[in-house]
């Protein structure tokens, strides 16, 4: 695969991240990071940077766990839909 350089602004500091993937979706990643920074910062509490990102990094991580678990869930319901639909097959095509 061929390495991109990509350049991205985060919170108003620019990066250049280079990488394997699409300029597009390093892109888009780099927006949702700003975004989910911005968030944290709209707190008055909250002027460190270094700690925005930090809780900018724990609500993205809650985002990656609740889908892991619904795909987890979802992919547990299709196995068990898949054990029903197979009981009505004639048992030549229970494979």
């Amino acid at each position: 695969m061929t390495a991109h350089s990509t350049r991205v602004r985060i919170v108003g500091e620019e990066y250049t991240i280079r990488s394997e993937v699409p300029p597009e979706h390093t892109k888009a990643v780099a927006a949702h990071v700003d975004a989910a920074i911005r968030r944290v910062l709209e707190n008055p509490a909250i002027t460190d940077p270094g700690k925005a990102a930090i809780l900018a990094a724990m609500s993205i991580t809650d985002e990656l766990f609740r889908e892991r678990a619904e795909q987890a869930e979802a992919a547990e319901q299709m196995q068990t839909l898949s054990g029903e639909l197979r009981r009505w097959l004639p048992p030549g095509k229970r494979g």
